[in-house]
């Protein structure tokens, strides 16, 4: 019998808004595995380390964040190869993952390597916009209103297009893209709605509101533009 892989949410940052299933799925798990991207120390990791089990294996994919995409893909070739290992021998395991597991994650990648060889299960995680729109105490839509997420890379053609037909909307993906997504936002009227939570969920959170001159935000900074006021 060959191990079950498992691609487990662990949500924005907060071990307390893990679900029950990530903790059992993770404590139970022989091997757990997680993206370190460049080298640096891992988030999901982080978040999920108290359900790590002593003598578990630890498995760090190192994913280096490039432009050129074969890079990204090279890792996961490596990966998708390694954990293949394990599960022919039978272990279970953990793919630990910030937020949701198909959501612009790495586990869509190794799952698409994988699935046809080895049992999959997807744990669903809180996607950090979630707890953005909770921090902000903001909905992000009512009744018939329309809500998307936006990746900040898009063009400035592409943002505008995405951002005019949604009543609110997260732009993740920011980054170095941030003065260039102040213009299109103020050129759309949004700017004044505009909203960055950085660091969500830890305590490093920071709450303000998006400010047209910001040349670059962290990583981990989504600008939230909640939908207008209710009629």
């Amino acid at each position: 019998m060959s191990g079950t892989l498992y691609g487990v949410g662990v949500g924005p940052g907060d071990p307390e808004l893990m679900t029950y299933r990530a903790w059992r799925i993770i404590n139970a798990a022989a091997v757990v595995a997680f993206i370190g991207a460049d080298g640096r120390p891992s988030r999901a990791r982080s978040t999920a380390s108290a359900a790590i089990r002593a003598g578990a294996r630890l498995l760090p994919v190192d994913m280096p964040m490039r432009a050129d995409p074969a890079e990204g893909q090279a890792a996961y070739d490596v990966a998708a190869t390694v954990m293949a290992r394990e599960l022919a021998a039978g272990h279970d395991v953990a793919f630990l993952c910030e937020g949701d597991p198909l959501l612009y994650g790495s586990f869509i990648y190794l799952m698409a390597r994988l699935q046809a060889d080895f049992p999959v299960e997807v744990v669903p995680g809180l996607p950090s916009f979630v707890a953005c729109a909770a921090e902000l105490r903001q909905p992000l839509a009512r009744r018939s209103e329309s809500f998307g997420i936006v990746p900040g890379t898009l063009s400035d053609a592409d943002l505008r297009k995405r951002l005019s037909a949604l009543d609110s909307a997260a732009i993740i993906k920011v980054g170095r893209h941030a003065r260039r997504i102040g213009r299109v936002l103020a050129d759309l009227g949004l700017l004044d709605r505009a909203m960055v939570v950085e660091e969500v969920s830890t305590e490093r959170q920071t709450v303000r509101p998006f400010a047209a001159d910001q040349d670059v935000l962290p990583y981990f900074a989504t600008i939230i533009i909640p939908a207008g006021d209710a009629a």
